[in-house]
């Protein structure tokens, strides 16, 4: 009898020290949200602005600065197996992109930052930040060391915009990580999150992409990547099907963080190519259709790529559809002036899909870009309340612990 009576104090105190963990862990401020706003102003915010300026020397020239990336990776890492989201090192998994075209791979391991396995001077700092049980990720670049903490719950809206607030303090950007498939990512949160800079699209379940919409729509402007999520560079369905374009002059940080925090790249999605055959899918690879020319003149948005699309749409607010063409390897699309913004997709008829960044209306004479990176305020007696709450509960806990042993 006292056996079991010690087995299941041991296990009620493992179970308890557990919920104490997770309850310390949801403190955080309560924000009063800003009133969605969406984009307006008499300018439009041109992405690719830069494109054109290098198209003044040698087109070909220009060609070579466009270069396939990809930032959201796993590898193995030193420890046992079971911290392990990947059986290779990054050494193997760079080698294997390497083979289907990229030129920039980075290594965005659960909070550890990973060294580059051979060229100091293609470092990124950049680690998938989130311990948590709903997926609530972000991919955090150019942070000295890892942040550890998470809201192991983040049920609130208020918790995501406070992981996101603390993170941006000692970083350079912020991801925000497959929302689609982040529990508790609705639209009325992603309505009232700001302090990411990009966002992740594509995730495999939706190719629509219309949490991103839902973002744009209320004034919250975002760049957008597509990205494997890689965790097994040995299976062809899950490597080499998402990926970047981005125009700069090399793989070292400093470009790299320019040209994705310029905007001046789109996001595609690839099919994977001979499903399973690999020698069909390196050589389909190294022939993707492409955008040629991409830009702004006056209130018109235009785009031309390398082959026809099936088609081509203009993508606005509430994810809906601004225009439609068929069959055609151009698009010119001239926004109103009551609409926010609008970003194109081109579908073509190989599965393959490009996304391009959002031209969104601003003031120029205001400021540079759509962004609006002022802090969302917080509601000062609410968090006070809130996080009294936190320690009530957490302190009942403890009580809890020391009954459960003074029996």
């Amino acid at each position: 009898m006292k056996v079991i009576v010690g087995i299941g104090k041991g296990v009620g105190a493992v179970v308890g020290a557990v919920l104490l963990l997770f309850v310390l862990s949801e403190v955080s401020p309560i924000y009063d949200f800003r009133v969605p706003e969406p984009f307006q102003g008499p300018d439009i915010f041109n992405p690719y602005r830069n494109l054109h300026d290098s198209l003044t020397g040698a087109d070909s020239q220009a060609a070579t600065l466009w270069k396939r990336a990809v930032f959201h990776t796993h590898t193995r890492v030193k420890g046992p197996w079971p911290l392990n989201e990947c059986r290779y090192w990054p050494a193997h998994v760079d080698s294997v992109y390497r083979t289907f075209g990229y030129e920039i791979i980075t290594f965005s391991n659960h909070n550890e930052i990973i060294s580059h396995p051979y060229d100091t001077a293609l470092q990124v700092n950049v680690y998938e930040h989130g311990y948590n049980l709903f997926k609530y990720h972000k991919c955090v670049f150019g942070s000295p060391s890892v942040i550890h903490f998470d809201n192991m719950l983040p049920v609130l809206a208020s918790q995501k915009q406070f992981q996101l607030d603390y993170l941006g303090r000692t970083s350079d950007f912020i991801q925000m990580n497959h929302p689609f498939r982040t529990f508790c990512t609705t639209p009325d949160v992603m309505r009232k999150l700001s302090g990411y800079e990009l966002i992740e699209l594509d995730s495999g379940v939706s190719v629509e992409n219309e949490y991103w919409d839902w973002a744009l729509g209320a004034g919250h402007y975002s760049f957008a990547l597509a990205n494997d999520d890689l965790h097994y560079p040995d299976r062809s369905d899950r490597i080499a099907v998402r990926c970047n374009f981005l125009h700069c002059p090399s793989g070292r940080y400093e470009d790299i963080k320019a040209c994705l925090l310029g905007g001046c790249f789109y996001a595609m999605r690839v099919p994977d190519y001979g499903n399973g055959d690999w020698a069909e899918k390196h050589a389909r690879n190294r022939c993707l259709p492409s955008i040629t020319d991409i830009g702004l003149k006056d209130s018109t948005i235009f785009m031309t790529l390398s082959v026809p699309a099936d088609s081509i749409r203009v993508i606005g607010r509430d994810h809906s559809r601004l225009a439609l063409a068929v069959d055609t390897d151009t698009m010119a699309y001239t926004l109103p002036a009551n609409e926010p913004y609008a970003r194109l997709c081109a579908w073509f008829p190989g599965g393959e899909v490009i996304y391009t960044n959002a031209f969104a209306r601003y003031d120029a004479s205001l400021a540079s870009d759509p962004f609006n990176n002022a802090p969302q305020p917080v509601n000062v007696p609410l968090t006070i309340l809130y996080n009294l709450l936190v320690l009530c509960l957490s302190a009942g806990l403890v009580w809890l612990l020391v009954k459960l042993f003074r029996l």
